[in-house]
């Protein structure tokens, strides 16, 4: 009996060792302690054997179970831990990020612009004043000398909007008005810069957009003269489009403005091309800001940022920026 004992519990401690998995042990000790196991049938057997040999095997039967018991123990905390691990690893999610070459997306082409003009104003001294898009009808003609029944009102095709009079609240039809509230919560000197979008009644075709993009610029300060404003244009002009390029002036009108003028840019190759409006403030549009005429004088002047990322990025169509065609979006 002893040396079944011991066969048995030396072959279960070796299956228990070469188990690899928590499965595999729990098969063994089917074997050796279950309720057919080999040390379980031995325990059975005990009352076969003679009475003065029943004590011995007994004693070495429990020591044999004890040693089998701690030994499955120890393996199946080992298995279980390696088990973890692997159960870990394979559920382990990597969030590093890898560098890609897939574009994740940039800044629209009208964005780039608008920023890049912005960066050159900054650079010139001036600040980025802001308004809103649903104004007044007083911010956006009354104050800008645009009265009542001018003509110059026919020429914007005004989108009026349901709020408070009827004709007194609209969305922008140009940047202008930042002019006014920014003369009406500051005190002169003045040197801003206003992008924005703007609305008008156009109909979308290669050159126009019914939402569009401007950059008005403001100055007021002592002495300010119409060379002061050709100055600037020209230093935007070489800031922008680079050194080879010039500007010139062209008499013009604007309501707001007086004198008034276009300004054109002369590419190296020889061709103009007209970029926006310009002129002295109107003494008018002065007032309306609560700047005294007498004491101080401006410049203002204004143009399309989206015609400028038109030239820019060499863009024939006005429409297929707003297309959101991904393949035009790609290019830039």
């Amino acid at each position: 009996m002893l040396d079944l004992i011991a066969k048995h519990e030396s072959s279960s401690l070796a299956a228990i060792a070469e188990a690899a998995s928590v499965a595999d042990l729990d098969r063994v000790e089917s074997d050796a302690l279950g309720k057919s196991g080999s040390l379980i049938v031995l325990k059975r057997d005990l009352g076969s054997i003679p009475v003065e040999e029943r004590k011995t095997a007994g004693r070495a039967l429990n020591e044999a179970r004890q040693h089998v018991e701690v030994s499955l123990a120890q393996r199946r905390e080992e298995l279980a831990a390696v088990e973890r691990v692997a159960r870990l690893q394979a559920e382990r999610l990597d969030l590093t990020e890898v560098p890609t070459t897939v574009s994740v997306g940039h800044a629209h082409i009208v964005t780039q612009a608008w920023e890049e003009l912005e960066d050159v104003f900054v650079g010139m001294g001036y600040h980025v004043a802001e308004g809103p898009d649903v104004e007044t009808d007083w911010h956006n003609f009354d104050a800008l000398n645009i009265p009542p029944g001018h003509p110059a009102r026919d020429g914007f095709d005004t989108i009026y909007v349901n709020h408070g009079e009827p004709g007194s609240t609209l969305l922008r039809t140009h940047t202008s008005p930042v002019q006014i509230r920014t003369m009406l919560t500051q005190e002169p000197p003045i040197y801003i810069v206003a992008p924005g979008r703007v609305f008008r009644r156009d109909t979308a075709d290669a050159t126009h957009m019914p939402v569009f993009h401007q950059l008005e610029g403001l100055v007021i300060d002592k002495g300010i003269s119409l060379a002061d404003l050709a100055g600037t244009i020209q230093a935007f002009t070489e800031r922008y489009f680079g050194s080879g390029f010039n500007s010139r002036l062209r008499p013009n009108y604007f309501p707001f403005t007086e004198p008034s003028a276009e300004f054109d840019v002369q590419s190296p190759d020889g061709s103009w091309l007209e970029l926006g409006g310009c002129g002295m403030v109107h003494p008018n549009v002065l007032r309306a800001g609560g700047v005294d005429p007498e004491e101080w004088s401006g410049f203002a002047f204004g143009f399309g940022i989206d015609r400028l990322a038109l030239l820019k990025f060499g863009v024939d169509d006005l429409r297929d920026m707003y297309s959101n065609d991904i393949r035009f979006l790609r290019q830039f």
